[in-house]
């Protein structure tokens, strides 16, 4: 069943003898101190005790502010803390909550997301009641970086268990976020660690794929997640402008497209292949279109590329010719703001 490759860090076993809880509660954080106090009030408000559940919080070498002192401040000696020598990158900081888990099941909170209450007790639940899954993920909600509710991910069927068709789904989008995500240990070890070969984003949908080949995947439906939508200076908003959120989009394609081709049948795994470029096309047209509101038009052309690298689709063309029209009309809008008031002021001149 292993699916390890270089690029995916070998998760070792948790050593003999050593104190097996049910929870582990990893939270990697990176200059966000401030979101981390209330990530970690809204595990602790849910804590069942140090025998049951693993607090740790995993410092990617943070220069900007003092993730320990939440640590202490909030969770005195009940939540581990632990500073990375140096800054290895998100990615393999996801990897270190990895191996440094001793628990049962694995829950990566970063460290601007948060949990509602529940949280904890129902996934246990959908793990109790359906022995065979290797992972279960429940409903989110989507919020602004002041923590207000913007909206609630969609519900993928009426009622908590195993989901059906569970990979032909994901192969097309990925519909939860890391915050309602948890996995059971044994299953990282023998798939291995997040894909190295990602540089922004993504990583948690090929991970979530790659499971879905393996193993059944559980749901809650209740939204019992918050996911912090692109903070101010976060990653995802830096690599959206630069292009790169786009680019690891359409690699995480090209790899999981290649898991589904040995799964399913050459037919659907094409079918598949092809609503899912669209489906992200459209995505990477709504991020160009949302930098072209605020004036960004450098970033506007890179995803107006990066989606016409995706897809060639009829559907997509369309959408694209669209973006365009509307950048021209916003360049022709903006060359004329510039033009009148200088002519204006010009004429004046003349006539003194």
């Amino acid at each position: 069943m292993s699916e390890q490759h270089s690029y995916h860090t070998k998760i070792l076993p948790v050593p003999d003898r050593t104190p097996r809880p049910l929870w582990s509660v990893m939270i990697p954080t990176y200059n966000c101190a401030n979101y981390l106090r209330e990530t970690l009030a809204s595990v602790l408000a849910q804590d069942p005790g140090p025998e049951v559940m693993q607090i740790q919080v995993v410092d990617d070498h943070s220069t900007k502010d003092d993730p320990e002192a939440v640590v202490k401040e909030l969770g005195g000696s009940r939540v581990e803390f632990y500073r990375q020598p140096e800054n290895v990158g998100y990615i393999k900081n996801f990897d270190t909550c990895l191996q440094r888990s001793r628990g049962q099941l694995i829950h990566l909170l970063h460290g601007d997301d948060i949990v509602l209450k529940g949280f904890y007790q129902n996934l246990q639940r959908v793990f109790e009641q359906n022995l065979e899954i290797g992972a279960a993920f429940c409903r989110h909600i989507y919020m602004d970086e002041q923590g207000h509710w913007q909206s609630i991910s969609k519900l993928e069927q009426s009622e908590s268990g195993v989901l059906n068709n569970w990979l032909e789904e994901i192969v097309v989008n990925c519909p939860m976020q890391v915050a309602s995500m948890v996995v059971k240990r044994d299953v990282y070890e023998k798939l291995g660690g997040f894909d190295q070969r990602f540089v922004c984003c993504c990583e948690d949908w090929e991970m979530w794929a790659r499971i879905a080949v393996h193993y059944a995947v559980g749901y809650e439906v209740e939204p019992l997640a918050a996911y912090r939508v692109m903070r101010a200076g976060s990653l995802t908003k830096n690599s959206v402008r630069s292009g790169k959120f786009a680019q690891d989009m359409r690699k995480a394609h090209k790899i999981i497209n290649s898991y589904v081709s040995t799964h399913l049948s050459q037919d659907l795994a094409n079918k598949l292949c092809n609503k899912s470029r669209e489906s992200f096309a459209s995505g990477i047209l709504t991020l160009a279109n949302q930098m072209l509101d605020i004036g960004d038009t450098t970033a506007t052309v890179i995803q107006l590329r990066e989606a016409f690298n995706c897809s060639q689709s009829f559907k997509v063309t369309k959408q694209i010719v669209q973006a365009i029209l509307r950048l021209i009309k916003y360049q022709i809008r903006r060359t004329f703001s510039t033009i009148v008031p200088f002519q204006l002021k010009l004429s004046k001149t003349i006539e003194l």
